[in-house]
């Protein structure tokens, strides 16, 4: 039954990009309507509640002083977790994080720490010994596609509001944490040769492939991730490429700046 109902969903897509549409309306490159709400969470050290369309995720951020990795004893940890919580769809289950929950929070991870957005070394306390480790939860309130750039962004937008609880644990002062990048990821969904910013959940289940670009305020690439078992031609990546950087750089203006 699954089966035919997906191949129900891909004809009816399809044969709504033949008309050049969209299930909610939208345009190929258009992305829907996001909203940013930051210190949601009273007890963690920063937080944020991300919506695009219909998706939502909450994301949380708690610091506590551990010890440093031996290849880098100079500075600070970061640890991401992203739970694909059973409330937010009915295809996810309760129990230990599935594959595609450790896939995503990986490549938020990865976003954060390739584009150098926290300032690491300033969370060295003694080197090789106390550093200050960062863990970042998401979960995931609601699937309507597009978890990924939701997580992406929340988790950007809760590290900005996070304080470094340094008095509490009786190591100086607090300070705010020390960012400075705001790395942005989009995804961009391959369903019959055509590129689709921001898809909806239907529109992930029926694509070809999908990939995920995190890109800095100057336009350049810190993080890549594609999944599907389609394959994207060297046009087709320079063009999701392209407005990848154009649609992180519309959110950082209208959201990030502003928090």
């Amino acid at each position: 039954m699954s089966e035919v109902m997906s191949k129900l969903k891909k004809d009816y897509v399809y044969n709504l990009m033949l008309k050049g549409q969209r299930e909610d309306g939208r345009a190929f490159d258009e992305m829907r309507d996001i909203t940013v709400e930051t210190n949601v969470i009273d007890k963690a050290e920063g937080s944020a509640k991300v919506q695009y369309g219909d998706t939502q995720v909450l994301v949380g951020v708690k610091l506590q002083l551990g010890t440093p990795f031996p290849d880098s004893p100079d500075v600070g940890v970061i640890i991401t977790s992203l739970e694909l919580n059973p409330i937010a769809s009915p295809t996810f289950e309760a129990g230990p994080p599935r594959e595609n929950a450790i896939e995503m929070a990986r490549v938020t991870d990865r976003g954060i720490r390739e584009s150098g957005a926290i300032d690491l070394t300033k969370l060295c306390i003694t080197e090789g010994e106390k550093v200050w480790m960062i863990f970042i939860d998401v979960h995931v309130l609601n699937d309507g596609g597009n978890i990924l750039d939701a997580a992406s962004l929340g988790a950007i937008a809760a590290l900005m509001t996070a304080k470094v609880p340094a008095e509490r644990n009786g190591v100086g002062e607090d300070f705010m944490m020390p960012v400075r990048q705001m790395p942005v990821g989009i995804s961009v969904v391959d369903i019959g040769g055509e590129l689709i910013v921001d898809p909806g959940r239907n529109e992930e289940v029926v694509c070809d492939t999908k990939i995920t670009i995190t890109s800095n305020q100057d336009g350049s690439i810190c993080a890549m991730q594609k999944s599907g078992e389609g394959a994207l031609s060297e046009e087709q990546v320079l063009k999701a490429v392209t407005l990848a950087c154009e649609k992180a750089a519309k959110v950082r203006e209208n959201y990030l700046l502003k928090i």
